[in-house]
């Protein structure tokens, strides 16, 4: 990609989808000082969704104007960025009407006050009465913003401080959840304690290449490359430094190990937004660093995260085989699938439209397949437990054909979204020589297929027990985000060409 390159500057336009959803996020947190109780919920819900959608105007906006980079060179407005960015609105703005959904359990999916007691009387009877923290909205708000400026970061510095804020806000959301208290607590500290190691990491990554390059900008990194007389030595170990900060976040094998807890004792909404936006975000990283600041150790990212991406496919798609808890089999689900995606990232400039592509189509599913989850539930909450599902095919048909066919789109079959994605990441990767990581991606896939039509098998030919739970009719909000999610998965899947088309357009990074 031939861009004319823009004398450093700040450009408030390029800038303004990130400085709004900030914006919006410290207003919200005036909201919740100076906004009556009574009326805090549908002003922070409407504040945020109309964040999201002025955000999405100015991304769309952006987009007919030519590459530039801008705060100093710190941040690429480019095609790629661009369509990422409006990757993680869009399905922040689907993922926003789970967490605003309030008519399945009163008072919502969130605690009132985080910091009563687990188990104790007000506890329980703030679950019982009271509505639901409004905080999570100017959270989520933090979150997506810092997911944008990950997509978009142009030097390691600028992307560990993206990094962190969009993790932080998400460690304090997994601790809200109404009931489970004491598991949602345990999942945030898990996640946070591992967080930091993985950002400790990063950062010590940064020191090391900034000892080899003398920069931290990716263009400096990737001119040092060519021609630096410093030990390779500080490159390569300050790689790999950089790659476990970013793997740990795409929920790859070795890293992969707070997933299975968090997805479980998260918030439904909020394991929603990591499973669906935060793997956005960690692979629009991951395929920047790779095409554009370390694209001449090619050599060297293919041996070893090619070695990751075999064993996060097979580990993932092994381990869902024994899960019990449907939100622990989407979480190994979520970890095979990075295995699928590092698939394309190994692909490079031949793989970068392919892994977009996936990352929609996997957000689009993942959220409703998270739908159908905060539906099935019980006097004590979401019923999670595989054996509770038996006959929920005869108990709700409509709701069990609809998380079978999403189930399907998860294995990969033809006319859903899962097949044309996983077809063209296997397919960048043979084109590009990877042909034996498409051998382990097509094993994985047949291991994971069994897991999933073990709960379709359970759906439909067992017969109700008297634990089978009731599926719940939705509120507006998730019924929406449930219809966005499944047409969108129908649609990828018989009609990809317009997104394919839309991913082909984005073309390669700025640099490339």
């Amino acid at each position: 990609m031939n861009d004319k390159l823009q004398l450093p500057h700040l450009d408030y336009a390029a800038l303004s989808p990130m400085l709004i959803l900030f914006g919006v996020a410290c207003v919200g947190v005036l909201v919740e000082g100076f906004v009556p109780r009574r009326v805090r919920h549908t002003v922070q819900l409407s504040l945020s969704l109309l964040g999201l959608v002025a955000a999405l105007v100015m991304v769309i906006n952006q987009s007919g104007k030519e590459a530039l980079l801008t705060a100093h060179t710190a941040v690429a407005i480019d095609k790629p960025g661009l369509f990422l960015s409006a990757s993680v609105i869009v399905l922040g703005i689907v993922s926003l009407l789970l967490i605003g959904e309030r008519t399945l359990e009163t008072g919502g999916a969130f605690v009132a006050q985080a910091a009563v007691t687990a188990n104790t009387d007000a506890d329980r009877d703030q679950a019982a009465r009271t509505n639901g923290a409004t905080e999570v909205f100017p959270l989520a708000m933090f979150a997506i913003g810092g997911m944008l400026l990950f997509c978009t970061a142009n030097d390691l510095l600028v992307m560990f401080v993206a990094l962190e804020v969009f993790s932080l806000p998400l460690y304090l959301l997994c601790a809200l959840a109404r009931r489970r208290r004491l598991l949602s607590q345990e999942a945030a500290l898990k996640y946070f304690l591992l967080g930091s190691f993985a950002s400790a990491f990063f950062l010590f990554g940064i020191a090391l290449i900034y000892g080899y390059a003398g920069q931290v900008d990716f263009k400096a990194i990737d001119t040092a490359i060519q021609g630096s007389a410093n030990d390779d030595i500080l490159l390569y170990v300050g790689l790999a430094m950089l790659s476990i900060g970013l793997l740990f976040k795409a929920a790859a094998v070795p890293f992969h190990v707070w997933t299975p807890d968090v997805y479980q004792g998260a918030p439904t909404p909020v394991t929603a937004l990591m499973a669906a936006c935060t793997k956005v975000a960690a692979f629009g990283g991951l395929l920047r660093l790779a095409n554009v600041a370390f694209a001449r150790t090619e050599w060297a990212l293919q041996e070893v995260l090619g070695a990751v991406a075999v064993i996060t496919m097979l580990i993932g798609a092994i381990l869902a085989v024994t899960q019990t808890d449907i939100k622990r089999l989407l979480a190994y689900s979520s970890i095979a699938n990075a295995g699928y995606l590092l698939v394309g990232v190994l692909a490079f400039d031949k793989g970068v439209s392919s892994s977009m592509f996936y990352l929609v189509a996997y957000g689009f599913t993942v959220l409703a397949a998270f739908a159908v989850v905060t539906l099935v539930r019980d006097a004590d909450g979401e019923a999670t437990h595989l054996s509770r599902w038996a006959g929920l095919g005869k108990r709700s048909p409509l709701y069990a054909t609809l998380f079978t066919f999403i189930l399907l789109a998860f294995a990969g079959l033809p006319l859903t979204s899962g097949f044309t994605a996983k077809f063209g990441v296997f397919a960048s990767a043979i084109d590009a020589g990877q042909t034996w990581l498409v051998i382990a991606g097509v094993v994985s896939s047949a291991i994971l297929a069994f897991p999933y039509l073990r709960v379709v098998v359970m759906m439909w030919l067992s017969e109700p027990g008297e634990t089978t739970p009731a599926v719940s009719i939705p509120g507006a909000m998730t019924a929406a985000a449930l219809v966005i999610g499944t047409v969108a998965t129908l649609v990828l899947g018989v009609a990809p060409s317009v997104l394919l088309d839309a991913t082909e357009h984005a073309g390669a990074f700025f640099g490339r």
